[in-house]
């Protein structure tokens, strides 16, 4: 370069200069052009998540952006089209509808493409895990410990919220459809039951409630049995969000220790087996509760709200919104190891 007297580069040495960069800024999108324009377009094609069998035994059309006109979440294909496979940058594999062999999966996995192993069930509910091992990238699961965490349901703020309380006429109620006599919770059952008197409703009781009519018939009760078919880390399920909390009732939980349940609802919103020294005692706990202590279990109404999820389109969605902070490459060397710690 030629300097002016002053030190400088010269105007003509300025204007060359310029033109130099301008020639190399031009020729680096050129020689690199996956660098340029086609690399944000790329960002901009949607995630394909394909789900290899729906986990219901319904499977909705999900042929639409139904992650976006249902959910707001942009830039999600779920499909169940499994000639997508190539596609695909995440396939689905619920428990549920896993083959116990290997040959029901697909033959090959696609570079980059992951794999993501679905269960709502508890560990004692859940069979056949050790033919997985080294299979799945991810789990989505009830754990909060999952790579993509689906819970029963949750507490959402609602600052407009008001205490609704419905009127009362049973103490206590209970729904139970698979009722096993080698369960704790038909243990603790049948020795409550000495105390005070529990209202049954479902198949195990033979008297089933319609789809509309459940909440109607809990809402009746002042509290609701919340008890886990089993008891595992997280495993709380639409027995305390939906039969309890959204019925209007006061949950009395068994299931994890009384710490977990507090990840997840208020400590004053709920009623623990293990909080007493006998179910005795808990039972007098209930009957003599005078309605000034019983008002203020439902406290939480004043600022949350109850928020199910029952939609398995909204779980699968929710896949997108996790992808970007999602560890790549990594698989599950001991997936039954994993679900029973």
């Amino acid at each position: 370069l030629r300097w002016s007297p002053w030190g400088r580069p010269g105007l003509k040495t300025l204007v060359t200069a310029g033109v130099f960069v301008t020639i190399l800024w031009n020729l680096r999108f050129f020689l690199n052009p996956s660098n340029s324009s086609g690399e944000d377009s790329k960002h901009r094609e949607p995630l394909v998540i394909l789900v290899w069998e729906w986990p219901s035994k319904q499977v909705p059309n999900v042929s639409r952006d139904v992650c976006h006109e249902l959910y707001g979440i942009t830039g999600c294909q779920l499909t169940t089209e499994r000639q997508l496979l190539h596609q695909a940058n995440v396939v689905v594999f619920p428990h549920s509808r896993l083959q116990p062999r290997r040959d029901k999966l697909p033959k090959e996995r696609l570079p980059g493409q992951n794999w993501v192993w679905v269960s709502l069930e508890s560990p004692s509910n859940t069979r056949g895990l050790a033919a997985w091992n080294q299979t799945f990238n991810w789990v989505m699961t009830y754990r909060q410990d999952s790579d993509i965490f689906i819970p029963y349901g949750k507490l959402v703020l609602n600052q407009s919220a008001t205490v609704n309380i419905p009127a009362k006429t049973n103490l206590v109620s209970w729904v139970i459809s698979n009722y096993h006599r080698t369960q704790k919770r038909a243990e603790v059952y049948k020795n409550l039951s000495r105390y005070l008197h529990v209202n049954i409703y479902g198949k195990a009781n033979n008297k089933p409630l319609c789809k509309d009519c459940l909440l109607p018939t809990i809402s009746k009760s002042k509290f609701y049995l919340a008890f886990e078919n089993s008891i595992h880390r997280d495993y709380i399920t639409e027995k305390l969000w939906r039969n309890s909390l959204l019925a209007g009732t006061v949950p009395v939980v068994l299931g994890p220790p009384r710490a977990n349940y507090e990840q997840f609802v208020p400590a004053d919103s709920f009623i623990h087996v293990n909080d007493f020294g006998s179910l005795e005692e808990l039972a007098t706990f209930l009957k003599t509760m005078n309605s000034s202590r019983y008002q203020q279990f439902f406290a939480w109404q004043r600022k949350f709200s109850v928020k199910l999820y029952t939609d398995w389109r909204e779980r699968l969605c929710a896949i997108c919104t996790a992808y970007p902070r999602l560890p790549q490459g990594r698989l599950y060397p001991d997936l039954q190891s994993w679900f029973n710690s």
